[in-house]
């Protein structure tokens, strides 16, 4: 949203002058000639929840389309708060026309306005003082045309202490420059302030620092530099941008611990920020580091954080369990008992009474998970406890915040779409129930978005900031915490002690003549109602044993059927990988198949090629014989012609002269 430097409901009343609705919410002909006919509707719709309240005035009888499409528009929108409404409206008018600030006039000068409403007649809107930031309250007309007053005490409002409506999420409005829309980033309370560091905006890491004032609801961006390891402090960098890390409030400090980088080490690497000289270093750990990861937990138990599971760089995911001391800065490789949770990342985890480290959700590569572990840090053992209440949805992407022994979970996504429920765990009896739902794309229903808790002013607060449903956000949101009900149940007791006593006492009434006279019962009637009374007691405790023996059965039959989803879901996550495996040896089968065809065609041919060099080989063998056998004759005859002239020779005997002859 566009900073103009106005503070709600300041800056909805410039946008309402700017737009052209007057008095009673009536639109203007600069409000029709400017915007088209659906969005000025809405606008009007927008306008009137904002300034009179949610639709009461009856549907309109005559036939008038103008009239009854602004009545359709504006009961539309049901009971969404005053506030909302104003942050939609200018929302919507920026949306519109980027520049309308620019040109409104002088708008600090024109008076705040508050609301009457007549019956039966258009809501009228009417010039009220203002004085800084208070509130006075309107005064209401009544059907017989008197005015009845409300309290006119003025309330400074400030901070979180603007939010009125309990249990339910309420957009808030800040003040600075907000900080880019991101996602992954890290988040941590700490003095009154909310920090928020780096996170992923459209596949970058970031690297800034920004803190929101919850006195002030106010962002500023802190200029943090990086200490270098060399003693000479005047050497500073920046710090590397990433996504992925945790944020933990350790003292006056906080850590910023792994996370996805661009150029990833071995190990995990610890970042240290104090805000006193706004300045980033190197914690040096000992021991073995755990390889560095993004989208772990990392819990923070007595003096020692507990870190679980997450992906490395690779893509692998982990279930690996690791604890980092902060008195020595010493990380232990921890090997628990029993059956840890499956590797996965974006997953959820709290601390119970600084022993139980519990673990839910998240996910891996192919599915998104709704389980519950739970680990004893005094026996390192994990376990699958029974749960109670409703049955969580599967998710991944969420952010959880602790507040007592209640754990409150909040968006995530389960491949397909956000998760709009705000759930809380009672960590003691592990029982689920919703605290609120969000309806529409809004940042609440978001993955990797973050969830912190405050207190102000006797209240507890959840603050969110950030996500990605599709969009990018950098809104941040509040819930309200209902107060604690010990005052109430005490009450209640009171109230209930103080009528048995009532009821004890003897009946009395006032005569006509003013005096009191005790109405003493018959001794006959007493014991009559007495028997009845045990009588009564006894079936009572008979039907109250049936009961609980029905309701323990009811919740024996409940828990089976969330084991027995648990183990469906569990044997369809094993179904889907098993099928991915198959489907992956099919392929290398296939493969070996046609490699196995290819070489029989090679071996049929060689053997071919083998057949013709056996035929040439005999006949290289015939004709070799056939070569040696006309040797060995001319080599027979040669020596025959030289025996026979030796011999001549010997006895005298001359040669035949052919020639003569």
């Amino acid at each position: 949203m566009a900073s103009s430097g106005l503070a709600y409901p300041d800056r909805f009343y410039a946008a309402a002058a700017y737009a052209g609705f007057g008095a009673g919410g009536a639109t203007s002909s600069a409000a029709i000639s400017r915007f088209q006919n659906d969005v000025a509707l809405l606008l009007y719709g927008l306008h009137q929840q904002a300034t009179v309240g949610p639709c009461n005035v009856p549907k309109p009888r005559a036939w008038n389309p103008v009239e009854q499409s602004k009545w359709t528009s504006w009961h539309g929108l049901g009971s969404m708060p005053s506030a909302e409404a104003m942050r939609l409206f200018v929302k919507i008018l920026e949306e519109e026309d980027p520049g309308w600030y620019s040109r409104v006039p002088e708008f600090n000068s024109e008076p705040v306005v508050d609301i009457q409403m007549h019956p039966k007649e258009e809501p009228q809107i009417v010039p009220a003082s203002t004085n800084g930031t208070s509130i006075s309250e309107p005064k209401i007309i009544s059907e017989n045309g008197s005015s009845v007053e409300t309290q006119d005490k003025d309330v400074i409002l400030e901070g979180l202490s603007t939010v009125s409506s309990l249990d339910e999420w309420t957009p808030l409005s800040i003040s600075g420059h907000h900080p880019k829309p991101r996602y992954e980033h890290g988040a941590t309370v700490l003095q009154d302030k909310m920090y928020i560091f780096g996170g992923n905006h459209n596949g970058r890491y970031l690297s800034d620092l920004q803190a929101l004032d919850l006195k002030s609801l106010t962002w500023s961006k802190i200029d943090a530099k990086l200490q270098a390891e060399s003693s000479d402090s005047a050497k500073t960098s920046q710090i590397a941008p990433c996504a992925g890390h945790s944020l933990i409030t350790w003292g006056h400090k906080f850590f910023s611990i792994a996370g996805h980088t661009k150029d990833p080490s071995e190990g995990i690497t610890v970042k240290e920020f104090d805000p006193h000289t706004c300045t980033w270093s190197i914690v040096r750990t000992y021991g073995k580091s755990p390889v560095s990861r993004g989208g772990q937990t990392v819990t923070l138990v007595g003096t020692t954080l507990v870190l679980f599971g997450g992906e490395d760089a690779k893509r692998c995911l982990l279930n690996d369990l690791h604890i980092l001391d902060l008195e020595t800065m010493t990380w232990d490789d921890v090997d628990a008992i029993g059956t840890p949770p499956s590797p996965r990342s974006d997953h959820a985890a709290a601390c119970h009474t600084d022993r139980y480290l519990l673990i839910f959700g998240g996910g891996s590569h192919a599915t998104c998970f709704n389980d519950l572990h739970v680990l004893d840090l005094q026996t390192m053992e994990w376990s699958r406890p029974k749960q109670q209440g409703l049955t969580p949805s599967p998710r991944a992407g969420h952010a959880g915040a602790t507040v007592g022994e209640n754990w409150y979970i909040v968006g995530g996504g389960n491949n397909k779409s956000g998760v709009s429920e705000t759930l809380v765990l009672n960590m003691s009896t592990l029982t689920w129930s919703v605290v609120s739902t969000v309806e529409g794309r809004v940042p609440l229903a978001s993955e990797g978005m973050t969830l912190v808790h405050s207190s102000y002013n006797g209240y507890d607060y959840l603050i969110s900031f950030g996500g990605y449903n599709g969009r990018y956000s950098n809104e941040v949101y509040t819930l309200k915490l209902s107060l604690k009900s010990d005052s109430k149940s005490t009450t209640k007791e009171e109230t209930v002690s103080d009528t048995t006593s009532r009821v004890a006492e003897p009946e009395v009434e006032t005569s006509q003549d003013g005096k009191i006279r005790e109405i003493a019962m018959d001794s006959a009637d007493s014991d009559l109602k007495n028997s009845t009374d045990e009588a009564s007691e006894q079936l009572l405790a008979a039907l109250k044993a049936e009961k609980d023996e029905l309701e323990a059965t009811l919740n024996r039959e409940q828990l089976q059927t969330v084991q027995l989803k648990e183990d469906i879901a569990q044997a369809e996550s094993r179904n889907v990988e098993l099928t991915k495996e198959l489907q992956a040896v099919r392929g290398q089968l296939a493969a070996e198949q046609s490699r196995c065809f290819k070489l029989e065609v090679d071996v049929a041919e060689l053997r071919q090629k083998l057949q013709s060099m056996d035929a040439l080989e005999k006949e290289v063998e015939l004709l070799r014989r056939q070569r040696a056998a006309s040797e060995q004759a001319a080599l027979d005859a040669k020596q025959r012609q030289s025996s026979g002239g030796m011999w001549g020779w010997l006895v005298g005997t001359p040669p035949d002269d052919k020639s003569e002859s």
